[in-house]
């Protein structure tokens, strides 16, 4: 066996706030613009650069691979200050991070090591899993073919979060010689991969979350994954950046609530105070939202602990002890899901209640935070997700961890 293929460093976490510390500065330049993108609808192109830049791509590469080595933990940490700043740009990094996460949870061998190269210079992966029209439940109309050295990519893809943004793409398709599932991680900067921004969501509207179309697209016989050696809880680990995101959008909550509480001067005559700051009903809304986005974050937190361990277990060689772990880090994200969004929903709604009409204008874009959380909380239907709890709890059903959505009818339409 190689160096390569056994030398397997596992990224355990390290020192939180100097980790931090070093994109804080960015995660400040975010938020000075993130009013003014969502007036125009622009995407954050350039702050995504900031961030490559910066290596906060790579925060999850082991430090011997010149990562920063960041426990699952202290990346949901990182995504909610991030998405405090701007929670589309969080969400635009979905599937870079879910990608990373995989080549972790990869054996070792020169071609991961690649990946990680890749991570460390500031690659970001984008994400194309979705198809929507006359497509049932567990067809790929995407295919991948072999051709000479290399494949062949051609279909249509919807939701492709982040995918502009991205020099890679993960790709959910089907091997045309066999019908096999697998992930096809193809290079954007090829003529067979077209994108577009045309999301039309009340909310997230600058994630990038638009269609991409492969055409004849080329992928290396390297990057042409089997399905099925895909990393257990990715499913978890998927729904943390969405519980990174609700908890970030109420944290800009509180942070906007309380400046525009401090800095508003017109008072109702039947009001308990001669400025707004100093009436103590006001006073009680905001403290109450502050408390609803003090426990989404704690849940958020807490949530990725099961998923650290099931990463950690992987590499254990006790099949038992991983299989405890990936059923945690599904119920225990489940479980959050649920309970968050109503939090931040709740949040984004009292916000209202401590401010006049005028909070309503559109030049203040303060409803942004209520379809940004409603966008975010429709993405996995949270009543599926108490189902399969208390599935868990009363009948020991394992949790599904894979999912997906197609035309359930028997003839598609």
């Amino acid at each position: 066996m190689s160096s390569a293929q056994s030398f397997n460093p596992l990224s355990r976490g390290s020192d939180y706030e100097q980790l931090a510390k070093r994109f804080r500065p960015i995660f400040e330049r975010i938020a000075e613009g993130a009013e003014q993108r969502e007036r125009e609808r622009s995407l954050p192109v350039e702050q995504i650069r900031w961030l490559k830049e910066a290596g906060f791509g790579a925060v999850r590469v082991p430090q011997e691979y010149g990562g920063d080595g960041a426990s699952l933990p202290q990346l949901v940490r990182l995504l909610i200050e991030l998405a405090t700043a701007d929670s589309n740009l969080t969400q635009a990094l979905r599937g870079h991070f879910a990608f990373v996460e995989d080549r972790l949870n990869a054996a070792p061998s020169p071609e991961r090591d690649r990946w990680f190269k890749r991570f460390v210079d500031g690659d970001l992966i984008g994400n194309a899993w979705t198809e929507i029209g006359a497509v049932k439940i567990g067809d790929v109309v995407t295919k991948v073919s072999p051709e000479g050295d290399h494949w062949r990519l051609d279909g249509t893809k919807y939701y492709s979060t982040g995918s502009l943004f991205a020099d890679w793409i993960d790709v959910y398709a089907q091997r045309s010689d066999n019908g096999g599932d697998v992930i096809a991680v193809v290079s954007t900067h090829q003529d067979g991969v077209k994108r577009s921004d045309d999301w039309d969501g009340f909310g997230q509207r600058t994630t990038a979350s638009g269609t991409t179309v492969f055409e004849n697209a080329r992928v290396e016989a390297e990057n042409v994954i089997d399905f099925a050696t895909r990393f257990k809880y990715q499913t978890a680990l998927y729904q943390l950046n969405l519980l990174a995101v609700l908890a970030g959008t109420g944290k800009a909550i509180e942070r906007d609530i309380a400046r525009h509480v401090r800095e508003r001067t017109r008072v109702f005559s039947h009001g308990n105070a001669p400025r707004v700051s100093e009436d103590v009903q006001i006073q009680q809304v905001v403290g109450q939202i502050s408390a609803l986005v003090y426990a989404a974050e704690a849940t958020a937190i807490r949530a990725a602990e099961p998923a650290q361990w099931a990463y950690e277990a992987r590499f254990g060689k006790d099949d038992e002890n991983e299989r405890q772990a990936n059923i945690a880090a599904e119920i225990e994200s489940a479980k959050a899901q649920v309970v968050v969004a109503e939090l931040i929903l709740r949040a984004a709604s009292d916000l209202f209640n401590a401010l006049g009409a005028s909070a309503a204008r559109i030049d203040k874009v303060l409803d942004r935070h209520w379809r940004n959380a409603r966008t975010v909380a429709s993405h996995n239907p949270l009543i599926y997700k108490a189902r399969i709890i208390g599935d868990w709890l009363i009948n020991g059903t394992e949790p599904p961890y894979i999912w997906q959505i197609g035309d359930g009818s028997d003839k598609a339409a």
